[in-house]
């Protein structure tokens, strides 16, 4: 193998280091600015709440922005290491070459350019020859300083630091809500209620026919002034009893009662005021059987359970109930349990 050939394959291992360094600078950087510019995505939707139309123009201009930065720091690079596009030629290599290495100079170059002569003699292959000779023993692939790299992976840290500071300081689910409605550009989102309500009551169990009083507050930046609750298709102002808390009074409920609370435009979800139905006594008879030997009529008193009676009279007790399963009938010492005859 002549001398010359062997600085071609010299210059052929260069070219390769020099398009991996090239790659590898482009790796690092494609991940510092792309990161960051998709962290800035994010944010512009978190802090906007674009419409679809505006989270279309931002999803686009990403994806454009990405695939220039991936084009230009990856493909590229790859497309000449694995020579699938014209890279540099060994002229310009010898350039760089002769940049880093003092005693190369010119020489290199001057070697290339000579070879590349039309005109064939011995004299200038000896020179060709000789030239080469003198460069043989540098190596051509240590102009390129992968560590170099290093000085690059400052700018990486940017996006982690943004990402880091914002996830910690800022909403857990800053990032990955926002990236939920880009990716979803063309979907309807609602931005969050600056404030909800929530219901101080420890239970909402109502006793029927007896008022209950509701108490709520809101949490959140913003202290409404004023809220509304709903149900029956009617709407009446709550009370506020301090700044952001509230209070309404159910007057005498007698059913289930289904309610929402609103205020500023912001309604809460739905509630179940429970009735839980009192047990009464709406009618209560005496029916009275006298003996025989008395000679009296049988008769019955109503709602009343105060009598006088002559002794062998048989008494039956009749009592009418509402939300009652079992009724009973207390003596000092006894207790009666009536028998139902109808379900009320």
């Amino acid at each position: 193998m002549s001398t010359f050939r062997v600085i071609q394959q010299k210059l052929e291992q260069f070219i390769k280091k020099y398009y991996t360094n090239e790659l590898i600078k482009g790796a690092i950087l494609f991940f510092a600015i792309g990161l960051l510019y998709f962290l800035v995505t994010l944010l512009v939707e978190y802090f906007l709440w674009l419409n679809p139309t505006g989270r279309t123009i931002l999803f686009w201009t990403f994806v454009t922005v990405e695939t220039g930065l991936f084009v230009r720091f990856i493909a590229f690079p790859l497309a000449k290491l694995f020579k699938l596009q014209h890279g540099i030629s060994h002229e310009e290599a010898s350039k760089i070459i002769g940049n880093h290495f003092p005693q190369v100079s010119d020489k290199l170059l001057n070697v290339i350019q000579l070879n590349q002569n039309q005109r064939e003699s011995e004299l200038l292959a000896a020179s060709i020859d000789q030239k080469a000779s003198e460069l043989q023993p540098i190596q051509f692939k240590s102009a390129v300083n992968f560590r170099k790299n290093a000085k690059y992976l400052k700018y990486a840290a940017i996006p982690v630091i943004v990402f880091v500071l914002f996830s910690v300081l800022g909403d857990k689910d800053i990032f990955s809500s926002s990236y939920t409605r880009v990716v979803n550009y063309d979907t309807a989102y609602e931005p969050p209620a600056p404030f909800s309500f929530v219901v101080l009551n420890d239970h909402l169990n109502a006793v029927e026919n007896k008022s209950f009083v509701l108490k709520m507050r809101t949490e959140g930046k913003v202290f409404p002034e004023n809220a509304t609750i709903h149900y029956n298709n009617e709407t009446y102002y709550l009370q506020q009893t301090a700044p952001g808390i509230f209070e309404y009074t159910f007057t005498q409920p007698s059913e289930a009662v289904n309610f929402t609370l609103k205020a500023n435009k912001v309604s809460s979800r739905e509630y179940t005021l429970d009735v839980v139905k009192t047990p009464s006594l709406v009618g209560f008879e005496m029916l009275l059987d006298y003996p025989a030997y008395t000679g009296k009529k049988d008769e019955v008193l109503k709602s009343t359970g105060n009598a006088t009676i002559p002794e062998g009279t048989q008494v039956q007790w009749q009592v009418a109930t509402k939300n009652t399963t079992e009724v009973q009938l207390k003596t000092k010492d006894t207790a009666y349990v009536f028998t139902a005859k109808d379900q009320n």
